[in-house]
């Protein structure tokens, strides 16, 4: 497994990103056409958190095989690996109240599918623009520089098993208010934390607005760094 992947410029069209999507894909849909998406010349990248909540989770596999579309491993799909390995981490009353019921009732070669497929996905991605590198994990970067990151994930630095669970789940921007910049990249992108609106602090871009719930799918163009009203 690839637990970094780099994509080089788009020259037909445009990128987006889009927050968590939590099997509502019918809604993100909506969406993208109201934004003129093209999927023969753009692209979407998502932050993660594909599956879980909400009532089309089994689309996730659908859209990862869309030539268009590139996500990194949220937390969501991390657990599905952990439901399927009986990881002792895991208490699956906590996966039931988080949104896995889809999952859990699902026949045990769909789980060992979804879960292998998730597993697949890189723990961080990079997009070259025309402005510049973008990078995107979906809940923090717990380094100051985005090439530490990109050589710890590529195996060029130890494995430290406290770092395991901050690309997944921290929160630690956002609750300290930290405005300080990663270094060596233009732009983070992360979700993990619904909010009212997207936000940034320093160059990290929070926006996971709910569109899964009672908020909305806020798409970033990469290229601007705008957040397109859709």
């Amino acid at each position: 497994m690839a637990r970094f992947k780099h994509y080089g410029p788009n020259t037909q069209g445009r990128d987006y990103a889009v927050g968590d999507i939590h099997g509502h894909f019918s809604r993100l849909e909506a969406t993208l056409e109201r934004a003129r998406f093209d999927p023969k010349r753009d692209r979407l990248f998502s932050v993660g958190d594909l599956v879980d909540r909400g009532p089309e989770s089994p689309r996730a596999l659908e859209w990862l095989n869309q030539p268009w579309f590139h996500a990194v491993q949220g937390n969501h799909e991390v657990l599905t690996r952990q439901y399927v390995d009986q990881d002792p981490q895991l208490d699956p009353r906590d996966y039931l109240s988080s949104g896995g019921a889809w999952f859990m009732d699902s026949p045990a070669s769909q789980q060992r599918e979804y879960a292998e497929r998730f597993a697949q996905l890189p723990v961080a991605l990079e997009i070259e623009t025309a402005q510049g590198l973008v990078g995107m994990v979906h809940a923090h970067c717990p380094f100051s520089s985005w090439t530490t990151l990109r050589d710890y994930l590529s195996g060029a630095l130890p494995y430290a098993i406290e770092l395991e669970e901050t690309f997944q789940w921290s929160r630690a921007r956002l609750k300290a208010r930290d405005e300080s910049e990663v270094r060596d990249v233009r732009a983070v992108v992360v979700g993990h934390t619904p909010l009212q609106r997207p936000r940034r602090l320093g160059n990290v871009w929070h926006i996971d607005t709910a569109g899964w719930s009672e908020g909305y799918f806020s798409l970033l163009e990469l290229g601007q760094l705008r957040v397109v009203q859709a």
